[in-house]
């Protein structure tokens, strides 16, 4: 395929006069577009993917014209540039794999509908209407859809509609904006509305076969955050409304067109009878982090993809800030050192691992940007640990000046850091370049040589890693007075540690504090010994962050497993939800090391069962008025590992409430309902119950509930339910496309059914492209593989697979990063793998 040429050099739009005559009968669509611009050379070329153009004309004037499918253009000549008016007429089919304009299906009463809606993001505007699909060739928009009307059925897009004639539905021109925001949705719908302060429209969306009480949590979110965002920006939300909108079929968990917000209907809706805090926080973070968009994207815009985490990296912070403002009781941020923290310290530590600033060379390249765990997570902890190196006053204000000097335009990330820089003070830029521009982290060593206090750096790599002696400006963010604030060479050698130590009350020395930078902090035997015989006295971030850290050092092999063993057992009585929560992700992280059915997981299970005792009992197992949002947020997880460990009470109790539900399964209280499946799978599985999964799975339109199914289902031990699962990953009526990855790796996590949904992915990988081939998803096949795969033949059935595909850009950093992954976890198992099964025989 070819390199990219930017067509925006050749012809800048102005506005785009679209009519579309959308038919979902025969699941095709006309289009008329006129755009008008200013033509920068006599011959030109749009975007455009699979439409089928009749006709072209500059200046009301009929031109000959080239499609090329490779580089998805239309090409022409024009007699002159300058201002110019280009027409196109064409027709299209809707696509199926969520992408451009699309069908969404559902049932209602056990009829089937269809609520059509678009994705453009990044660019798929194309397969819509032909333009410049490009981030930096922003236009203004005039929309007008006609289609199959039924009645009572409605239409909504980016602006208000001002006049339906003719079943034609035209909507006000928009503001100034990038093609990939425009966006549409029409079908059978339901609303809530609602006002901001300032007089924005706010409403919240969906099908109908949802309560319409779901939509209420969501709308009180989105005009509390709108407001929040107004006053911390001072720049005012510039749209007229803000449209919230669930579709049943939607690949990513939301998109932020620019007023006409579309969502998966797990991330927006909420059941008022039967949902979870933690499901509840997920809703809000996800709408705080597309309403942050608004500003960061829509207002302004990357120039061109490499500086997605311009809109990214700020959103995900921003949705964290925007949360613990108008709900200071959730403790939020306990939240971020949790989700975001690990997933990028993890993926992060992988040699050949992309950075959050990363050159596009290739159209297949823009998807493979969206990694999680990098433009967000990362790039979220990076602008984290920048908002509290300047402070967040300065902070704020530098945003400010960001948005009303280029509002309605592009920006490099050279235009943020002018702009904080001018509001601080302080060289931004040079702070923090080697972040955004550099992959990896590093760690920080601390040792004491004589009355020398030693600070060092180098990359941390778990696996093997080429180290290119990179460098980071590191802001120590140290507990003690009298130190440097910033490492940002190699070494540093501080004078006078006793003299320290004695001016700072002879506290355990810590640095990074508040969990705020994205580096590990590896403590000499002697330090560290401190600052562990302390660790009650820490507030619940900073356990989490010790815990962390040790979990990372002992994978990079800069620390021993047998003191994270020792460590974890140090929180047998701990009450703080998100510490318990680490523990988890520790816990989990060494199941790796053990064999199913032997004594090392008898060792294991009763390791388990003794560290989360005392939370078992002291929570029990139902809600109590009144109770703390930690309690509440907290009871599943000892519950959920008591009844792995086999504790007889909390096994017996899973049985008895699912006997009490089990004609209403739905009914169990969202709070340990995963459990309960789950643990009748394990203890209790027939076919009629997997049938009973099944059926509710295919019958309910809870989200939530359905991954509930699926993961339970999939905990099977018995090769016949692997099968029958495996067989319904292509009945896209059951599994929608959308879930896919979720069913897939809720089997090839497990030893026991790994080979089995590998070897469907083998046979079906031409399959799966062609239903997620060209979303931001596919990718994430490669990496459950990655972080499953763990033999020497595995690994060459891993590189067989990808063989035929591993130089593809979509997939080329993807597959290697994987192959690293699976050798790495192959070498640590045979290095430590008696150790930690020893530590843990120890430790019971």
């Amino acid at each position: 395929m070819q390199a990219f040429k930017h067509l925006y050099n050749d012809f800048k739009p102005e506005n785009y006069h679209i009519f579309l005559d959308v038919n979902r009968e025969t699941k095709r669509f006309s289009g008329d577009v006129t755009v008008t611009g200013e033509a920068l050379t006599r011959d030109l070329a749009f975007h455009q993917k699979d439409l089928a153009i009749t006709s072209v004309s500059v200046d009301g004037q009929a031109v000959d014209f080239t499609l090329d499918e490779v580089s998805e253009t239309v090409a022409f000549a024009i007699a002159k540039t300058g201002k110019v008016t280009v027409a196109f007429s064409y027709s299209a089919e809707l696509t199926d794999n969520m992408t451009g304009i699309y069908p969404s299906y559902y049932e209602v009463d056990g009829v089937k509908k269809q609520l059509v809606g678009t994705q453009f993001e990044t660019h798929f505007a194309r397969q819509a209407f032909p333009s410049i699909d490009e981030p930096a060739a922003k236009a203004t928009f005039d929309l007008s859809v006609k289609f199959d009307e039924k009645a009572g059925e409605s239409i909504v897009s980016n602006m208000p509609k001002v006049s339906n004639e003719n079943g034609i539905h035209t909507f006000d021109t928009t503001v100034k904006m990038s093609s990939y925001l425009l966006a549409f949705v029409f079908g059978d719908m339901q609303s809530k509305l609602g006002h901001t302060k300032t007089g924005t429209q706010v409403g919240v969306f969906s099908t109908r076969a949802h309560k319409v009480a779901a939509l209420d949590f969501p709308l009180d979110i989105a005009i509390r955050v709108i407001e929040f965002y107004e006053d911390y920006f001072k720049v005012a939300y510039p749209l007229p409304h803000s449209w919230h909108i669930g579709l049943p079929d939607f690949s990513a968990g939301a998109m932020e067109n620019w007023g006409a917000i579309t969502y998966r209907e797990v991330a927006l809706l909420a059941d008022p009878d039967n949902s979870t805090l933690e499901s509840r926080q997920y809703v809000a973070l996800v709408i705080a982090h597309e309403l942050a968009h608004q500003w960061f994207g829509d207002l302004v815009t990357m120039e061109w993809w490499d500086d997605l985490w311009l809109n990214e990296s700020f959103a995900n912070m921003m949705e964290y800030v925007a949360i613990d403002a108008i709900e200071p009781d959730w403790h939020i941020w306990e939240q971020f050192s949790l989700a975001e923290a690990p997933m990028a310290l993890n993926r992060d530590a992988i040699d050949g691992v992309q950075s959050v600033h990363v050159a596009v060379n290739h159209p297949d390249e823009i998807n493979t940007l969206f990694d999680g765990a990098i433009v967000y997570a990362k790039g979220a902890r990076l602008m984290v640990m920048l908002r509290k190196w300047l402070g967040d006053k300065d902070f704020s204000a530098g945003l400010q000046a960001y948005f009303e000097t280029h509002q309605y335009g592009n920006t490099v990330g050279s235009d943020l850091w002018a702009a904080l820089s001018t509001a601080s003070g302080r060289d931004v830029s040079a702070f923090m370049t080697s972040w955004v521009d550099q992959p990896g982290y590093p760690v920080l060593s601390v040792t004491v040589d004589g009355d020398e206090l030693v600070l060092s750096q180098q990359q941390f790599f778990t696996g093997q890693g080429v180290d290119e002696s990179r460098l980071w400006h590191i802001p120590l963010n140290t507990n003690w007075t009298g130190l440097p604030d910033v490492l940002s060479g190699k070494e540093v050698r501080i004078p006078g540690f006793a003299k320290l130590s004695a001016e700072n009350g002879e506290q355990p020395l810590r640095f990074n504090a508040e969990n705020a930078a994205h580096y590990l902090v590896n403590y000499s035997d002697e330090l560290n010994e401190k600052v562990v015989s302390s660790i009650q006295t820490y507030d619940a971030i900073t356990k989490v962050q010790l815990i962390q850290s040790a979990l990372k050092l002992a994978e990079g092999g800069l620390a021993d497993y047998a003191a994270l063993v020792t460590l974890l057992a140090k929180f047998d009585n701990e009450t703080a939800n998100p510490v318990n929560a680490a523990v988890s992700q520790a816990l989990k992280a060494l199941e790796i090391f053990i064999d199913e059915d032997s004594a090392s997981e008898a060792d294991f299970k009763q390791f388990v069962g003794q560290l989360f005792d005392a939370q078992y009992k002291r929570l029990g197992w139902d809600k109590v008025a009144g109770e703390s949002f930690n309690d509440e947020q907290l009871r599943a997880l000892p519950i959920s590992w008591e009844v792995y460990a086999g504790n007889a009470d909390a096994v017996a109790n899973s049985t008895a409430i699912f006997a009490e539900h089990a004609s209403d399964i739905h009914s169990i209280s969202a709070d340990i309902r995963q459990i309960i499946l789950k643990n009748q799978i394990v203890e209790h599985e027939t076919a009629e119950l997997v049938k009973q999964y099944f059926d509710a799975y295919a019958n309910t339109t809870d989200q939530t509930f359905q991954r509930e199914l699926n993961v339970a289902v999939s905990s099977t031990k018995n090769t016949a339910t692997v099968a029958e699962i495996i067989a319904q990953y292509t009945n896209t009526d059951l599994v929608k496309p959308q879930d896919l990855r979720f069913w897939f790796s809720s089997l090839i996590r497990r030893d026991f059914s790994q080979d089995a949904a590998f070897a469907w992915l083998v046979k079906n990988w031409d399959w799966v492209q062609e239903k997620l081939g060209g979303d931001m998803a596919s990718g994430d096949f490669i990496k459950v593989i990655g972080n499953s795969f763990d033999t020497a033949a595995k690994l060459t059935a891993f590189i067989s697979f990808t063989d035929r595909f591993k130089d593809e850009p979509a997939f080329k950093r993807i597959v290697e990063m994987a192959k690293t992954q699976i050798t790495s976890k192959i070498d640590l198992l045979a290095s430590q793998k008696e150790k930690v099964q020893a530590a843990l025989a120890k430790a019971v």
